[in-house]
C-alpha cells in the first residue's frame, strides 16, 4: 500500500515537467503540421488557403532536396569516419602514460566546448581564409598559389570544421572505454606473442565497439541538425553544394519567406531523423545483445 501511495506521489510531482515538456514538443509540432498543409507567405498576410499535400510534392520533387538529402549524408558520413578513426587514435595515445597527460587530455577535449558559430568563425577567418588565413600563409611559404577552401571545396570543408568539433566527444568516450579493458588480457596476448596490431584488432577493437556504436547514434542526431556552420561559412553555396536539409528549410522558411514549404520540409526532415534513429537504435540493441 505504502508502495502505491509513493508511486502515484512519484507520478504527480513528475507530471508538470513532463506535460510542459510534452507542450513544448507537441504545440510547435502540431503548429508545424499545420502550417505545411497552407499555402502561407509571409509577404502576402491573410492570404493563407488549404492546399494539402502540395507542399510536400513541391519540397519533395524539387532538385534542391536531392542536393540537399546527398550533402546531409556525405556530411554525417564524412565527420563519423573522421572523429571514429580519430578518436580512436587520439585514444589509443592518450591512454598512453606520458608527462603532462592532464593537460593534453584538457587540450584535446577543449574544442568540444565551442560554440559552433566561434569555431565556424575562427576556421573562415583565421584559417581558410585565401588571402590571411593560416593555410594561405603556409601555402604561400612553399610557393604555392592559396586554395579557397570554402569556395572550391565549401562541404569538405564544413565536414573537416565539424568533425574538429566533434572529435573532442569521440575521442572521450572512446578513450573511457578502452581504460575499462583488462590489461591482465593484453599482457597474456602479449606473452603468446601477438603484436600491436593483431592485439588491436582482435582485443581492443572488439571491446570498443559498443563504445564506437553510442558515439555513432549520438553524433547522428546532433549532425543531422547542423545549421550554424552552414549559414557563418558558406551561407549553402555556391549554388547547394553545401546546402544540407536544415539549411534548405530556413531558406524556403526564413529567405523566400514560404511558411507552407517551410514547414513541410521541416516535417520531412523530422521522419528522416526519426527513421535513422530507429535504425541506429536497433542496431545499438542488437550490438548490446551480442
Amino acid at each position: 500500500m505504502a508502495t502505491a501511495h509513493s508511486r502515484a506521489a512519484a507520478r504527480l510531482m513528475i507530471s508538470p515537467a513532463v506535460l510542459l515538456l510534452l507542450g513544448w514538443m507537441i504545440v510547435p509540432l502540431s503548429m508545424t503540421v499545420y502550417f505545411s498543409f497552407l499555402s502561407y507567405n509571409l509577404l502576402m498576410p491573410g492570404m493563407e488557403e488549404f492546399i494539402g499535400f502540395t507542399n510536400y510534392e513541391f519540397f519533395l520533387t524539387d532538385p534542391a532536396f536531392f542536393a540537399a538529402l546527398a550533402n546531409t549524408l556525405l556530411l554525417v558520413g564524412g565527420v563519423l569516419v573522421i572523429t571514429i578513426v580519430g578518436g580512436t587514435l587520439l585514444a589509443l595515445l592518450l591512454d598512453q602514460p606520458f608527462w603532462g597527460q592532464g593537460i593534453v587530455r584538457i587540450l584535446v577535449i577543449a574544442p568540444f566546448f565551442v560554440m559552433p558559430t566561434v569555431s565556424a568563425l575562427v576556421w573562415k577567418n583565421m584559417f581558410m581564409n585565401p588571402v590571411n588565413g593560416l593555410f594561405a600563409y603556409f601555402a604561400k611559404a612553399l610557393g604555392l598559389q592559396p586554395f579557397d577552401f570554402l569556395a572550391h571545396a565549401p562541404l569538405a570543408s564544413i565536414i573537416v570544421i565539424v568533425a574538429w568539433q566533434w572529435l573532442p566527444f569521440a575521442t572521450l568516450i572512446l578513450l573511457t572505454a578502452l581504460q575499462s579493458l583488462d590489461q591482465e588480457q593484453l599482457e597474456a596476448s602479449e606473452m603468446d606473442g601477438a603484436n600491436f596490431l593483431n592485439r588491436f584488432v582482435y582485443i581492443v577493437l572488439p571491446h570498443m565497439s559498443r563504445a564506437i556504436t553510442v558515439v555513432i547514434l549520438i553524433q547522428t542526431i546532433f549532425l543531422l541538425s547542423v545549421f550554424a556552420e552552414i549559414l557563418v561559412t558558406t551561407n549553402g553555396g555556391p549554388g547547394t553544394s553545401s546546402t544540407n536539409i536544415t539549411y534548405l528549410v530556413y531558406a524556403q522558411s526564413l529567405l523566400q519567406f514560404d511558411v507552407g514549404g517551410g514547414s513541410a520540409g521541416g516535417i520531412v526532415a523530422v521522419i528522416l531523423a526519426n527513421i535513422v534513429a530507429v535504425f541506429l537504435m536497433r542496431m545499438i540493441g542488437k550490438n548490446l545483445e551480442a
